[in-house]
């Protein structure tokens, strides 16, 4: 299930099946993939439960979420968040979903490519010093000198660079929608079936 989230002001909210003013709204800038935002979310707490989860309850309940949908032809949307109550939930859940960003950010690491056949080495930094090697690809020599690496990349899987950039989206998002006063709502990203 992909969650998509939006604050507008309260007295813009409208009843679903209308479709939520779209002229007066923040909207996270968040990776296409679903599955990122899921993960992102995951191990994250909102008033001591996972944030995923209450999501998800809200969603997907017995009581259907009864506000106006994101987009025309999507699902109607929940209120996540409302300030002042949630102001200090929502706060922590923006200071961890950084500091969770932050821990899984993984090992940095120099990168070279062999200059014949353009394979690509990286030596995490810690590891990294002036040596040559032969390139496993076409076997010419390849200069593993810090100073001429090609550039830093990090060590890490790349869906989870995309997870760590969803939570940062998301951490922003939050501050903001909090800091104008404006309720966070969610809805599912492909329309929901929660729509009979």
């Amino acid at each position: 299930m992909g969650f998509r989230f939006v604050a507008l002001p309260g007295h813009r909210m409208v009843a679903h099946p209308q479709t939520l003013p779209s002229d007066e709204r923040l909207e996270p800038e968040l990776p296409p993939l679903q599955e990122a935002v899921e993960r992102a979310l995951a191990s994250a707490q909102f008033r001591d439960v996972k944030a995923r989860d209450r999501l998800r309850s809200l969603l997907t309940s017995d009581r259907q979420p009864t506000l106006g949908s994101t987009a025309p032809g999507q699902g109607p949307s929940a209120i996540f968040a409302q300030p002042p109550q949630d102001l200090p939930a929502l706060l922590r859940l923006a200071d961890e979903l950084e500091a969770l960003a932050k821990r899984e950010a993984g090992e940095r690491a120099l990168v070279w490519n062999c200059g014949e056949c353009g394979a690509r080495y990286a030596v995490p930094l810690a590891l990294a010093r002036s040596v040559s090697i032969r390139c496993e690809r076409c076997g010419g020599p390849v200069e593993l000198n810090p100073g001429r690496s090609v550039g830093e990349e990090s060590l890490i899987d790349p869906f989870l660079g995309t997870v760590n950039s969803a939570r940062y989206a998301l951490a922003s998002f939050f501050r903001e929608a909090m800091a104008r006063g404006w309720p966070v709502l969610v809805s599912t990203e492909d329309g929901g079936g929660n729509n009979a």
